[in-house]
């Protein structure tokens, strides 16, 4: 009787898997662990699992949050630099109102990298997402109406052309307006249907509770990404068959190249997000989030500003059209 009581203990502990414990004092059945918490070495009893989220304590979260908030300072500079020199002719010929609006969104879209930092409570989840699609589609649609006032501004050249009544301000900003009011229904639509909610997600590592946002409906999540891509699309493209055009300072060579950046990083982005797992699956959306905003820094506003500050004889109407006669 003794023997068939200890063959029956071990055959019940062999069920045992690793979220399982068990005590051999009274060589009683095994207990299993509760979900959040791990058996130690010697399953003898149960330890708290380690939660992990990318916060502002760990020296990746620190980084990222230090980068965002002193990147965020740049395109404010860039944006009083422009204000002081409203009236040279640089500034005017590269819309004044929608450059100041394009570096305001600069801005947001520098900021926004922070709420995905730290511990993702429910209105975090439901706002990050959020304030980066409406940022960047503010910052995409103010480059995709710049794009096309430049085509109408050489249309407007030609003789017997009527295209100079589609120069007026309104029409840019009817552009942005109506770009901005498609991605905001769609993101009203994605979170009264199928918000975004915090999950605890203890598959990816048995022994590690990763607090992840979990997005609720990836149709709408990436139906968001893809319209922002369909607006950067469209603005390379203009600006592509538009970068030979006749002008003095043609800035569709420069919404070529920053399209170009910004295609690139997001491309690059979604392999390396798919590969990451816990924490770093947040940190790469940062840096997708600053890289493609300090290309867009660097790609539209570098050229500007060093003339504006270091050549200052180049942001001349003289020099201008000298540059356009040759």
């Amino acid at each position: 009787m003794f023997i068939f009581n200890i063959t029956q203990h071990i055959n019940d502990m062999k069920t045992c898997n690793i979220n399982i414990f068990f005590y051999l004092a009274d060589a009683i059945n095994c207990l299993r662990c509760p979900w959040d918490q791990w058996p130690n070495n010697e399953k003898s009893r149960c330890l708290p699992k380690s939660m992990e989220f990318l916060s502002y304590e760990d020296a990746l979260g620190a980084i990222l949050a230090a980068v965002s908030i002193i990147s965020s300072l740049i395109p404010a500079i860039i944006l009083r630099l422009f204000i002081l020199h409203r009236q040279t002719p640089i500034v005017k010929a590269n819309n004044y109102s929608l450059s100041c609006l394009l570096l305001m969104s600069l801005c947001l879209c520098f900021l926004c990298s922070l709420v995905f930092i730290g511990y993702p409570h429910h209105q975090k989840c439901l706002l990050r997402q959020v304030l980066f699609g409406l940022a960047f589609t503010l910052c995409i649609s103010s480059i995709l109406a710049k794009t096309i006032l430049v085509v109408f501004a050489f249309m407007a050249t030609r003789p017997g052309s009527n295209v100079r009544r589609w120069m007026s301000p309104q029409v840019s900003y009817m552009i942005i307006i109506t770009c901005f009011l498609l991605q905001l229904i769609l993101c009203i639509t994605w979170m009264s249907t199928a918000s975004p909610f915090p999950q605890y997600n203890t598959e990816t590592n048995p022994g590690l509770i990763i607090v992840e946002c979990d997005e609720g409906s990836p149709i709408a999540f990436w139906t968001m990404l893809g319209y922002l891509f369909l607006l950067a699309t469209i603005s390379f493209i203009v600006a592509f068959l538009a970068r030979r055009l006749p002008d003095s300072f043609n800035e569709a060579q420069f919404i070529t190249f920053s399209m170009l950046a910004f295609l690139s990083v997001w491309v690059s982005f979604i392999p390396a997000s798919l590969s990451a797992q816990g924490k770093y699956t947040v940190a790469m959306e940062i840096f997708a989030i600053l890289a493609s905003s300090w290309a867009l820094v660097i790609c539209m506003f570098l050229p500007k500003c060093f003339i504006i500050v270091f050549r200052p004889y180049m942001n001349s109407r003289e020099h201008l059209m000298r540059k356009e006669r040759q």
